[in-house]
């Protein structure tokens, strides 16, 4: 089935001005699994060897669904006890843990600590919560990787979680101001001057949280119609990768491929969550009738296009290979090499995975043939397209990467066969986890060797990761 044709030459908007064209993408198809050709390893003398055990995840539901009625640390909760109980762990073996998280719930903002405690992993296991934003539980990830190269842990638990279906909501600062004050004031001439102060019509309005940026404030989805717009990408092209993105994913989970997503009874159910509920095989008929979400009426992101706001968490084990064989586990995959990328959060915002996929090649020694697998992040269907054409492009390498030649795309056949955000979800705390996990799991599926993820994440901020398939 191809889904995306070849691409018109393009002109691109400010801030990429100077760029006169960039041209062709590859078609997108489905095809099967491929067979790993490198003999190569990764593997550093006198280096550990650090595996990725197992991961697992939550269903991924459309917020204000089946989760509703839950807290955060519950289904962080459920991500825990699933991977505990899935590796069979003693829970008391656990050196650390630590989630990604991006909005926090105030009541648990060590969010990794409360989950724990209540899966009953041991008071004295360390926790903390990261954030960065998309990338949060790729840096929950890393940062345990960190620990235990560092020697500061044999076992590990990386994890994340995102739930929006009750995002916190603060008064507005006028507000805040007169209720801290009322405090302190000890007569009621004090608490009239505070009122008199600060009081309005206006004050009494709520601060509603927004995916905006601090920097520029502008939204990811306005930030993301302008790049479609920079890099030519049109609406038909956005609907058919969205479409595709949902045909994999449907097709994956009719054939049982996504193994690493348990069930859920919540509280009150009688039946548990088996399934992500966001997966949606449309038409391009219906698809076309959906109107422009942010940049109206000319822009070109849609509801059908982009991930929706998603509540889910997920965790993996993390551990040196040689504790692995000790605790007699078989591995599904080798944690080889990560990058952080940052550039400018306006005009290239979501282009993480442009930069971050050549700089992971590059620390791991290993060239785009090389990979097997790949897994991006889709924030948005016209965030992954833009990518691709800056990737594809001698001119951006050259003006915007500082290299001679362009890095290149993935193949089609290789690149989320599973799906992707844009049809299983985003919950922008745990879709890293997810990313790397499917990753693993595919290679063993697809008889790859090497594996590569890349995400991009607000502040103009991406991430890209090498794993390696552990031997079958």
């Amino acid at each position: 089935m191809a889904l995306l044709g070849s691409c018109k030459r393009l002109s691109l908007l400010p801030n990429f001005t100077n760029v006169a064209r960039i041209t062709s993408c590859k078609a997108l198809s489905t095809s099967a699994s491929y067979n790993a050709k490198s003999k190569k390893t990764l593997a550093k003398k006198d280096v550990k060897n650090i595996v990725l055990v197992e991961g697992v995840r939550t269903p991924f539901l459309m917020s204000g669904t089946d989760y509703a009625n839950l807290m955060p640390h519950d289904l962080a909760k459920r991500a825990l006890e699933g991977l505990a109980n899935r590796t069979k762990l003693d829970k008391d073996l656990v050196d650390y843990i630590v989630f990604g998280t991006v909005i926090q719930e105030v009541k648990t903002s060590n969010i990794a600590r409360e989950a724990a405690l209540s899966a009953g992993f041991k008071q004295k296991t360390p926790c903390h919560t990261v954030t960065m934003a998309c990338i949060s539980s790729n840096q929950a990830i890393t940062s345990a990787m960190g620990m235990v190269a560092m020697g500061q842990a044999d076992v590990a638990i990386a994890g994340g979680i995102e739930f929006m279906s009750d995002v916190p909501i603060r008064h507005s600062r006028q507000m805040r101001k007169f209720m801290l004050g009322l405090g302190k004031a000890k007569t009621a001439g004090a608490k009239l001057a505070l009122a008199s102060k600060h009081l309005s019509m206006k004050a009494l309005a709520p601060e509603l949280p927004a995916v905006a940026e601090f920097s520029t404030n502008e939204t990811m989805g306005h930030s993301a119609d302008r790049l479609c717009a920079a890099f030519g990408i049109t609406r038909n092209e956005q609907d058919e990768f969205a479409m595709r993105s949902h045909s994999l994913a449907d097709k994956a989970t009719k054939e049982g491929l996504l193994t690493d997503r348990l069930d859920y009874l919540v509280p009150g159910r009688n039946k548990p969550v088996t399934r992500d509920n966001g997966i949606r095989v449309s038409t391009p008929q219906q698809m076309g009738k959906l109107k422009p979400a942010f940049i109206k009426p000319h822009g070109t992101i849609t509801a059908a296009n982009a991930s929706f706001l998603t509540d889910g968490a997920s965790a993996c084990l993390i551990m040196t290979e040689e504790k692995a064989k000790e605790l007699g586990y078989k591995p599904i995959a080798y944690l080889r090499d990560f990058v952080y990328v940052a550039q400018d959060p306006k005009d290239q915002l979501l282009l993480g995975p442009a930069y971050a996929t050549p700089a992971v090649l590059k620390r791991a020694g290993l060239q785009m043939s090389d990979i097997d697998v790949f897994e991006y992040h889709e924030a948005f269907a016209g965030q992954i397209l833009s990518n691709l054409k800056a990737m594809d492009s001698d001119f951006f390498a050259q003006n915007y990467m500082g290299r001679q030649t362009k890095v290149g795309t993935p193949p089609m056949d290789k690149l989320n066969l599973w799906g992707g955000s844009l049809s299983l979800g985003h919950p922008f705390g745990a879709t890293g986890v997810r990313l790397v996990t499917t990753a693993a799991n595919r290679l063993h599926k697809e008889d790859g060797q090497f594996a590569l993820v890349a995400a991009c994440a607000a502040g103009g901020h991406g991430h890209g990761a090498v794993i390696e398939r552990y031997p079958s």
